[in-house]
């Protein structure tokens, strides 16, 4: 892509690691220093700039990065003149120690500093390194129209808030994200919009806990937003139940999902909202991470078993056809046999569509680590998590085979991996759906009669 006004266009390089927010937060990224003259680039080798936007949530994640510079170090060798920069939770967190250790890396930059980037890379191109990790309480990027990095260009994420509250015991990101502040609303519907005048058929809304979305302002505007009433007047607020309905009424020709939801503010009322809509998606992450309410209480969850199966049944009861999906740790600090059996019954109560699952890696900082023993073997963590892992997969299994005979609206994505005659694309539960290819196109709608399945995947035909 060319930039105007730009005498000789640098080449940006991005890689992104960890979650949806840092896939979004890439696309700011771009959108910054392509105003600034720089082109972005899929060719790591004619690349200028290498930025690798990093996560933190687990040691392993961490790892890749490490691995990831070594790669970077041999590129520079023969591109002295490279610059390299760490951005993101990983640098959030390590701060100084990437420029003290690696010597690689050039430049060090927190999620709340993005817009420094170019004066930062200037800094570098003087031979200076640079560090900026100040974390902001105000920080959005509302104003900033992300570059869509994707390929397909026919889904994409729009960040609705930043940073977190919750404060789990085990988790790093209050720390490497900051505290939780909401979008502007306008912003949020202007964005999404914008993308489905561009083509887009679905956008995902996306934040550490979507279900704590507010927007507060003394804006007397406001109130033409919001449709709650309190005594006798309009509020001045936005929850997220009320931005998700004005999102889906911006066009019934375009999905919206969201992610995560937390299940302390999981209310009614965005249930409601998405029975109302048909273009709402019938998926919901509901992340439990243990199914043992002494070990949510370590966890500093802040809700128990039984308040976790109460939203679990209210989605039943609203929501009948909607999928649901969740984290679950093993190996928390504690955590016993019985803990363990608890949690794989909360699976089987909830008979999930599909999970991430993962054992408890120990971050540094976080509650966890600083009072909390990780006293659950290595052995022990890794047979758990293969109990896990296989009644997940029975799980998934009945899942997919329930779906047998089934009519699914399918929105295409893409080029089965396995077959160049077969399509993908997903149906409103969020679960994969292969077919021939037929005369369809990327971005097509088409109704698919499931006739076969596998532990991950739906098979079909067309259905007019």
């Amino acid at each position: 892509m060319s930039v105007p006004n730009s005498e000789v266009s640098q080449k940006l390089y991005i890689e992104t690691y960890g979650c949806q927010m840092n896939v979004a937060d890439s696309e700011v990224v771009a959108s910054i220093l392509k105003e600034k003259g720089y082109d972005i680039t899929e060719n790591i080798n004619e690349a200028d700039v290498i930025l690798v936007n990093t996560c933190s949530i687990r040691e392993n994640a961490e790892q890749r990065i490490w691995g990831r510079l070594d790669v970077f170090k041999q590129i520079k060798k023969n591109k002295p003149e490279l610059t390299v920069g760490v951005i993101g939770c990983m640098a959030e967190r390590l701060k100084e120690k990437l420029l003290e250790e690696e010597k690689t890396v050039d430049i060090v930059v927190g999620p709340d500093a993005y817009r420094e980037l170019p004066s930062l890379l200037e800094t570098a191109e003087t031979g200076q390194r640079g560090v900026n990790v100040i974390l902001s309480k105000e920080e959005t990027y509302a104003d900033i129209s992300p570059i869509r990095l994707d390929k397909n260009r026919i889904s994409a994420f729009v960040s609705i808030m930043r940073g977190c509250n919750n404060m789990c015991s085990y988790c790093i990101v209050p720390y490497v994200r900051g505290a939780e502040r909401s979008r502007n609303p306008e912003s949020i519907l202007k964005e999404i919009e914008d993308l489905f005048n561009k083509g887009y058929k679905e956008v995902t809304l996306i934040g550490q806990n979507v279900d704590s979305y507010n927007w507060e302002s003394e804006n007397e505007n406001l109130p033409a937003l919001s449709s709650r009433q309190e005594g006798g007047r309009q509020g001045k607020s936005l929850k997220f139940a009320q931005l998700l309905e004005k999102a889906a009424k911006i066009s019934p020709k375009l999905r919206i999902r969201f992610s995560t939801s937390h299940p302390k503010d999981m209310s009614d009322e965005v249930l409601y909202t998405m029975a109302m809509y048909g273009n709402i998606c019938n998926y919901i992450h509901l992340p439990a991470q243990s199914g043992s309410t002494k070990v949510l209480a370590e966890m500093k969850r802040g809700y128990t078993r039984e308040w976790y199966m109460n939203r679990i049944m209210a989605i039943r009861q609203i929501l009948p056809d909607s999928a649901i999906s969740t984290d679950i740790m093993t190996g928390f600090p504690g955590e016993t046999e019985e803990d363990h059996q608890e949690t794989l019954s909360l699976m089987e109560f909830v008979n999930y569509d599909f999970s991430y699952m993962f054992k408890y890696s120990e971050r540094p900082k976080t509650y966890a680590a600083r009072h909390l023993k990780d006293d659950v073997s290595e052995g022990t963590k890794s047979r758990r998590l293969t109990e896990i892992i296989n009644l997940q997969s029975q799980l998934s299994e009945r899942s997919k085979k329930a779906d047998l005979g089934k009519v699914f609206e399918v929105l295409v994505e893409g080029i089965s991996k396995k077959s160049s005659e077969h399509l993908f694309g997903r149906n409103s539960q969020n679960k994969v759906v292969v077919f021939p290819k037929n005369d369809f196109a990327i971005g097509d709608y088409v109704f698919i009669e499931i006739t076969e399945c596998t532990s991950a995947t739906l098979i079909g035909i067309p259905v007019k």
